[in-house]
Order: C-alpha cells, then sequence, then structure tokens
C-alpha cells in the first residue's frame, strides 16, 4: 500500500494531540511547527537539536501557525482574530479581528496563497450547520475579505495553475475554483471516499490527503482538471489531519493527527508521524509583512 513513498513510518516526540493540524516546515529554521486546535498550543520541533519539541500557550481555537516573510515571525489564525508572534520574546500583534459576519465559528484550515496573502476558513464547532466559509487577508488590506459561504468543513488549501483546490469534509467532496473579483467561483466537484481533511503537494503535483477516520493517507493524480487516486498510504493512527513535507530535500512527510472524539484512542493516536519519502514536496509560502 506504500509503494513509491519509502522507509518506515514513526513518531516524533511524546506530545498526543486532541486535535492535531496545519503542520508547516520552516527551511530558515529546520523546524517543523504544527499546532493542537482543542489544547490552544503551538508545537515546534527540531530534528537536529536531539528531536526537542517545544510547546507554547496560543489564543483560544488557534487553527494555523503559519510562516512570514520575517525570520521568527509567525501568523497565528485563531478565534480571537490574525495576530503576527514573535517567536522570541513570545509577544503578539494584532493583524486584524475575527470577521464580522463569522459570529458562532470558529478557524479550521489556512495556508499562505502565492501572493502572500493569508487564507483561511471557518466552521461550526459542532461540525453540523452549514456555517462555514473561506476569507483572504492581505497585510496591506488587512480586513478579511469573504470568498465563499455555505460549507460545513471547508479543509485543503493548494493552488495549481490558475485553480485553488479545497474540500468539504462532511460533503466527501474535492472542489476546483477560480478567484474571481466577486470571490470563489466553484468550476467542479469530485466526489471522494472517505473524509479528506488536511493536504499537500509534491514536487510533481500530486496531491496527499489525509483521509480522517480512515488510518490513512490517499494520493490523488490530478489529470486533465481530474482528480485520480492513485493509492493510499497505511497508518498507525485512527483521524490523520493534515501532512507537509519537510526536512533538508523536503523529502520527510509529516502526518499531524488526533485523539478527539476517539473512545479507545490508541498509543500513537494524536501523534506526529514522520516517513522518510523517496518524493518530495514544495517549500511553505510566506505571509508578506
Amino acid at each position: 500500500m506504500n509503494q513509491g513513498i519509502g522507509g518506515n513510518i514513526e513518531a516524533i516526540g511524546e506530545y498526543r494531540a486532541q486535535l492535531g493540524e496545519t503542520p508547516v516546515w520552516c527551511r530558515q529554521s529546520g523546524s517543523l511547527l504544527w499546532v493542537d486546535i482543542l489544547q490552544n498550543r503551538l508545537l515546534r520541533y527540531w530534528p537536529n537539536q536531539a528531536g526537542s519539541v517545544d510547546v507554547r500557550p496560543m489564543p483560544v481555537f488557534t487553527s494555523a501557525v503559519l510562516l512570514t516573510s520575517e525570520p521568527e515571525i509567525f501568523l497565528v489564525v485563531s478565534q480571537s482574530g490574525i495576530s503576527l508572534y514573535n517567536y522570541q520574546n513570545q509577544q503578539s500583534s494584532a493583524v486584524c479581528a475575527w470577521p464580522n459576519d463569522a459570529h458562532g465559528t470558529r478557524p479550521n484550515e489556512a495556508a499562505i496563497a502565492p501572493d502572500g496573502s493569508l487564507w483561511f476558513s471557518t466552521m461550526d464547532p459542532t461540525a453540523q450547520k452549514a456555517i462555514g466559509s473561506w476569507y483572504r487577508v492581505c497585510a496591506d488590506s488587512p480586513t478579511p475579505q469573504h470568498l465563499l459561504g455555505g460549507l460545513v468543513v471547508p479543509n485543503t488549501l493548494q493552488w495549481i495553475g490558475e485553480n485553488v483546490w479545497f474540500a468539504d469534509s462532511l460533503r466527501h467532496r474535492f472542489y476546483r475554483a477560480t478567484l474571481q473579483p466577486h470571490g470563489l467561483h466553484i468550476e467542479q466537484e469530485y466526489q471522494v471516499n472517505g473524509i479528506p481533511d488536511g493536504s499537500t503537494l509534491t514536487d510533481d503535483g500530486e496531491l496527499i490527503n489525509a483521509c480522517w477516520g480512515s488510518s490513512c493517507l490517499a494520493r490523488y493524480r490530478i489529470d486533465n482538471l481530474q482528480l485520480v487516486e492513485s493509492g493510499r498510504i497505511a497508518l498507525p493512527v485512527s483521524q490523520p489531519s493534515s501532512c507537509t513535507f519537510g526536512g533538508p530535500n523536503l523529502s520527510d512527510l509529516y502526518i499531524t493527527s488526533a485523539r478527539d472524539g476517539l473512545a479507545r484512542p490508541v498509543a500513537l493516536d494524536g501523534a506526529v508521524l514522520k516517513i522518510t519519502t523517496t518524493i518530495a514536496g514544495t517549500p511553505a509560502r510566506k505571509f508578506r509583512i
């Protein structure tokens, strides 16, 4: 099942997240950042520093901590708004408030677009109502721009050419969309098996998606704008939530997971996993400040 990926799967550190999410590799520091949304924590792992993991408190419902154009200044997406976090002195400064029209929601997916802007999603904290949306924020125009609404659990953000690919997890669908002056316009829908969560791209354009509740990653080829599953990667966790490539050659695949909602979580549920692969990813983008 793991053919073409590479070696053994190992767990990173002893921390087990309630809801691990949004892994990001910082090439400049050689470290991995991710969050535990339900425990309001930022975690950071340095492979070359005896595998140390640093744990920092974050605002409530922090769903992502992303890179910026300034070293050791990170962009924090939380229910209290968007802010910049200085890792050295642990000080924060506001970028913008939580969207006025997003009352009763929490953040979920977040990523930096090719133009250096932040895109993030909102969702019903109970994942029942279709009140989720996509928003976009630029440093020079920090008021969140509403892009698309009516979603349940908006997940995955990947830009391929002129298209934006995203998922609505509980609708079991991927979407291909384009950014128009009025917001996101859905061009095509793709039904998939299981619950698609966060994704990453390989350097040759393959989409690797965390399949929530299915103990695996799904691999998709995008051929002539069609989404074609090409294989699955078995994992020793029930709820993988997202993934990214890291390491000096961007060939280490890091996978976050969650133990929230599991009646009998096993020892690795909630861990970050690492697979040393035979493929490679692309560098994480940076928010322009």
